[in-house]
């Protein structure tokens, strides 16, 4: 069991190195060992031709929590797959909310489960299935 706040430390820190965080304004919500959360409101450069968000900003959304959750323990990890079921269409000015919860770890191995939802209704817009790798070193040098 690791301190929680090294958790949202570490999330903090792949935030500030990302370009991709800031530029689609996702807000971290909530990290810790196996677990984040993570905001994004829909913009209408995030969506597609009908008028709904596209679905690799909703990817996108989901592959940073996922992210957030499998480094959570200060271990650097990546994605080494990932799917994705589409489930409801949202539109702009709707609030996205992904919620990464780790289903297991073996070894090197991780498998994770983000369901994206709207903010305000609780619909579900999809669910991401994620499996990580760890590749080693820490994300924070610690003293």
């Amino acid at each position: 069991m690791i301190d929680d706040t090294l958790a949202l430390r570490v999330a903090q820190r792949l935030y500030d190195q990302e370009g991709t965080g800031r530029a689609w304004g996702i807000a971290i919500l909530d990290a810790r060992e196996g677990y984040a959360s993570v905001a994004m409101k829909i913009r209408p450069d995030m969506t597609n031709g009908h008028g709904t968000i596209h679905g690799g900003m909703i990817f996108a959304l989901a592959d940073t929590a996922f992210a957030y959750a499998c480094n959570s323990r200060n271990i650097a990890t990546v994605a080494q797959g990932a799917s994705i079921v589409f489930l409801a269409p949202a539109g702009i000015g709707e609030t996205l909310i992904a919620e990464a919860r780790e289903e297991s770890v073996s070894g090197r191995s991780g498998v994770y489960s983000v369901q994206i939802r709207t903010r305000d209704d609780q619909r579900a817009i999809a669910h991401f299935h994620g499996q990580s790798r760890s590749i080693g070193g820490a994300v924070i040098e610690l003293p």
